[in-house]
């Protein structure tokens, strides 16, 4: 038992599903403490108090300071913490995630390492956003096409509808004050809706590398999933916030976002959406119950942490075997 004072540490079961979980908490120019089963925010205005098991994901920008033990907390109470740049938007690294099953990543493998399923999964990615089109014979680049399309016309809308000028997506990379302001609030709310994403992804235990459509990129799975909900999220949100010209446009983007994840309790929805995705029935996946075994190549698994000796028929020839030995055993596997 650690000797260093603080409560224990929390078992899985009791933790909160992420997607029960407020979907994330930005944090800038601070330094974060652990106090007890919560993470201790100061300023100089003060601190804060927030409980470490309601948080989805931290964003932790420019100027935050966490120490250790807080780390520790984090981690242990299964919250995503990912180290963004300037105003949220530049992503540097994430932690730890709250699932222990490796389930649901060997059946995103699966899936993603055969053409045939990886279409299929692509074509349910397509299907969400067009309900009303029948896409199962559309080829990639159809449906690339038809995406593209799309896109622009939902931009053409919510421009007419705001008055809000729109003349194309623009972003400087390392410099979001070089974009106008619809510009900018689709940066800003692109990168809140890739943290949430990104936190419900290794929750589950799947790998944000292992995308179906996006590839070659560490989150290509995360640009996947966050792509499904731009344009009833993000995109309306910017035009009517650049029409609203706030004070602080960043700020605005970041709290009306979370406020619209907690009112259609998106985390929620984009747990569901990845394991329907994924051909899963299970809603938590046993996240709650650390499992680990051998792998087999005969019967799939067998029980670790037990000592397989007396089962192995080779024992004998292993404990003094050569190169040609080793062919044998090879051969007789075979």
């Amino acid at each position: 038992m650690s000797k260093i004072p603080g409560i224990e540490k929390a078992e899985l079961q009791a933790l909160p599903r992420i997607s029960d979980r407020l979907s994330f908490l930005y944090l800038e120019h601070c330094i974060i403490n652990r106090c007890d089963g919560a993470i201790a925010v100061s300023d100089r205005r003060g601190t804060v108090h927030v409980p470490a098991a309601v948080i989805g994901v931290l964003l932790l920008g420019p100027g935050s300071n966490i120490t250790h033990r807080a780390v520790e907390l984090l981690g242990d109470a299964g919250t995503t913490i990912i180290w963004v740049g300037e105003r949220g938007v530049r992503y540097y690294a994430h932690g730890r995630a709250l699932s222990r099953s490796s389930r649901l990543l060997e059946r995103q493998a699966a899936l993603v390492s055969n053409v045939r399923s990886r279409i299929a999964v692509a074509r349910h990615m397509y299907q969400m956003r067009f309900p009303d089109e029948d896409v199962s014979t559309l080829t990639m680049q159809q449906l690339r096409g038809h995406e593209g399309a799309r896109v622009r016309s939902v931009y053409r809308a919510h421009s007419k509808r705001t008055g809000v000028a729109w003349e194309g997506r623009e972003f400087v990379f390392g410099d979001i004050t070089a974009s106008n302001d619809v510009n900018r609030a689709l940066s800003i709310g692109n990168a809140c809706l890739y943290g949430a994403v990104h936190s419900v992804i290794v929750a589950l235990g799947c790998a944000a590398g292992l995308g179906f459509i996006h590839c070659g990129h560490e989150r290509s799975f995360v640009y996947d999933i966050a792509d499904l909900y731009k344009a009833e999220l993000t995109i309306p949100l910017a035009f009517d916030l650049a029409a609203e010209k706030p004070k602080d446009l960043e700020r605005a983007v970041r709290l009306s976002l979370r406020d619209k994840f907690f009112e259609t309790k998106f985390l929620e929805r984009a747990a569901r959406d990845i394991k329907s995705l994924l051909q899963s029935d299970d809603f938590e996946i046993h996240s709650q119950f650390e499992t680990l075994n051998l792998w087999d190549n005969k019967c799939g698994t067998v029980e670790s942490r037990t000592n397989h000796a007396a089962d192995n028929k080779h024992l004998d020839t292993f404990e003094s075997f050569d190169a040609e030995g080793y062919g044998e055993i090879l051969k007789d596997d075979e």
